[in-house]
């Protein structure tokens, strides 16, 4: 079945108002170890016709062999990207949610070093909920999108941005912790993973504060 492809149909809308497009996307949410990131790309109003990179998708739908060069693509198209980081200490130390905030905020301030202004932008947030404002207002409009990630491009170049980097993050950390295999499930809860969890217990990169279920028993 062909994947839904992104439009720039928010965007344009919002271009025609004068606005910054400032769209952020997470990775990470549901692993059981490593930090969870937040990807930003930044899309200036244009004037001129803007066509959608082929290929471009939310970053679940693209092929992981595909993945870095889209994301090269995506940063290359966009007027500028960041990411910014919660490990897995601050997860277990204020919750996930807080934490998203926290590293949104943070992908939002290596914006402003890039000099990117924010009086005129509205940030696109793929999901249902609003968690970068519990943690501290902006100067700007936060509206979440549900399937931001699947139907605005911004939002698409922000997820692959931010699942290549956090994927490069998890198999190096995988070099120090080899029993896990987040060289393949990226800190997932794949069954080999949970299984090498039931073994050797939790590193200091797990969110220990969850509830991590023991792999099933295969008779």
């Amino acid at each position: 079945m062909t994947s839904v492809r992104p439009s720039l149909r928010v965007e344009k809308a919002l271009w025609a108002e004068g606005r910054t497009v400032i769209a952020c996307d997470e990775v990470g949410r549901g692993a059981l170890a490593g930090p969870v990131a937040v990807g930003a790309a930044v899309m200036a109003p244009r004037t001129r016709r803007v066509r959608v990179p082929e290929g471009l998708r939310d970053s679940k739908l693209i092929p992981e062999a595909r993945r870095a060069a889209m994301a090269d693509t995506a940063r290359a198209w966009v007027d500028a990207t960041s990411l910014g980081w919660a490990t897995a200490a601050e997860i277990d130390a204020v919750g996930i949610t807080r934490a998203l905030g926290l590293a949104a905020h943070r992908a939002l301030d290596a914006l402003r070093g890039q000099g990117v202004g924010f009086a005129d932008a509205v940030v696109l947030l793929d999901g249902n909920h609003d968690y970068i404002s519990p943690v501290a207002p902006l100067a700007c409009a936060v509206r979440p999108i549900i399937k931001g990630d699947r139907d605005c491009a911004s939002a698409s170049a922000a997820s692959v941005v931010a699942k290549v980097a956090r994927d490069a993050l998890m198999v190096d950390l995988h070099q120090h912790e080899p029993v896990y295999r987040w060289e393949r499930n990226k800190g997932y809860a794949s069954l080999e993973h949970r299984s090498a969890i039931d073994i050797h217990g939790m590193s200091a990169h797990h969110r220990a504060s969850w509830a991590i279920a023991p792999a099933p028993t295969l008779f």
